[in-house]
């Protein structure tokens, strides 16, 4: 039974997506509901993403350092490691699993609380594809998230870098050339893929559970809870999905 109402949910939020191309919306309005998306989701998570990248950047460099106890173990590793972390996994991954709870439930909560204040029903009887009107820029905001991302990159090697030489683990010198030893450029692409992927997942899972919810107030906050654990399953589950397509030779 509970196979079916999953399979139910899935199938609704595949037939959302193709709802969302329909019937645009004129782009005199468009453009402004998209600027406003860009300005709430993307300027809006700049801060805290600039915040958490800079300290775990540092946390990596110093547990790396911390652990190469072997005097035999040359220090450029700890660049090496704080490099890898932060591009393949760190930055990608865990930042977007963070942007799950902060742009999943502001986004789940403001078409929550359209639909359960009847805004969106308005919205159709006006003759206006709701669905393109509220994803549909979101989707296309989104599309700015791994701009996100490749400072939440330069701000977690840097928090590294000053971890590392100003903790007295290693040297300037030392933790460039780290992060400069054997880098391969696709791993660069590779974390952008997976970003891309997890922007349109995080603009669509939440809309969907907003969008559908039934019933009042205290509803818009389940939906919130649940479109944050569903989203961050499914942020998990493509992570490793794509990792095995694209790293595994």
């Amino acid at each position: 039974m509970m196979l079916i109402r999953y399979l139910s949910q899935i199938g609704k939020y595949f037939l959302m997506w193709k709802e969302i191309f329909n019937k645009p919306t004129k782009w005199s309005v468009m453009k402004g509901l998209i600027l406003k998306e860009i300005d709430d989701l993307i300027i809006g998570s700049l801060g805290i993403v600039a915040f958490i990248s800079f300290f775990v950047g540092g946390v990596v460099a110093i547990q790396t350092a911390l652990n190469l106890t072997n005097p035999l173990i040359p220090k450029y590793l700890i660049g090496f490691a704080t490099r890898q972390s932060v591009i393949l996994e760190f930055a990608p991954t865990f930042i977007s699993i963070i942007m799950a709870g902060k742009m999943g439930s502001f986004i789940t909560s403001s078409i929550g609380t359209m639909r359960v204040t009847e805004q969106i029903d308005a919205l159709e009887v006006m003759g206006v594809n709701s669905l393109n009107y509220l994803v549909f820029p979101k989707l296309i905001a989104l599309l700015l998230y791994p701009f996100v991302i490749g400072i939440a990159m330069f701000l977690g090697i840097l928090g590294g870098w000053m971890a590392g030489v100003y903790g007295g683990f290693t040297s300037s010198d030392e933790f460039i050339f780290g992060l400069q030893t054997e880098f391969i450029p696709f791993h660069i692409a590779y974390a952008f893929i997976k970003t891309f992927v997890f922007a349109l997942l995080l603009a669509t899972i939440p809309s969907f559970h907003g969008y559908y919810m039934k019933g009042g107030a205290l509803e818009v906050g389940k939906a919130s809870t649940v479109a944050f654990v569903w989203t961050s399953v499914t942020i998990i589950l493509i992570n490793y999905i794509l990792t095995q397509l694209l790293l595994s030779k």
